[in-house]
């Protein structure tokens, strides 16, 4: 038999109950776009050479704000580690050598958050002692910013 659990009914507050099942629409949506771009990456290689196309329009689908700093970002990867690939990662820009995702942009529209980031995964040569950080929010980049992220890339793929 099968049992669920219900929430407790009404706290008296008046509030209206909120229904939580796991995943946000948001989170559901970048899941789908993941599950396309495996199914595309199985194509031939032909396929696989729009990645940067599908990049570039990933970006140019953003709001102006994330648009004007995931271009500045994809500059500054692709001249600061032309070895990585543009790729398109839960429907994220990101960059990728040898297939393995080592950083990416996520937008704040994307998950409705107050900025937008730039991650690293367990990929990127990072490591200093037994703690570092691996994501970054961006508001926007000043001329600083940017030569700190392009020292962080160069030292990402080492």
């Amino acid at each position: 038999m099968k049992t669920t659990q219900t929430s407790a009914k009404n706290t008296g507050t008046g509030a209206a109950e909120e229904k939580h099942d796991g995943f946000t629409d948001e989170e559901r949506g970048a899941m789908k776009e993941r599950a396309k771009e495996l199914k595309a990456a199985r194509r031939p290689r032909a396929a696989k050479a729009d990645a940067e196309s599908d990049v570039l329009a990933k970006i140019a689908e953003m709001p102006e704000a994330d648009r004007v700093l995931a271009e500045r970002l994809h500059d500054i990867v692709k001249s600061s580690a032309p070895d990585l690939s543009p790729k398109l990662w839960y429907g994220m820009p990101a960059y990728a050598r040898n297939g393995k995702v080592v950083c990416f942009f996520q937008s704040a529209q994307k998950f409705k958050t107050r900025y937008a980031t730039l991650g690293f995964s367990d990929q990127a040569d990072l490591d200093e002692g037994t703690m570092w950080p691996t994501t970054y929010a961006l508001t926007k980049l000043t001329a600083e910013d940017e030569a700190r992220i392009a020292a962080l890339i160069k030292k990402a793929v080492g």
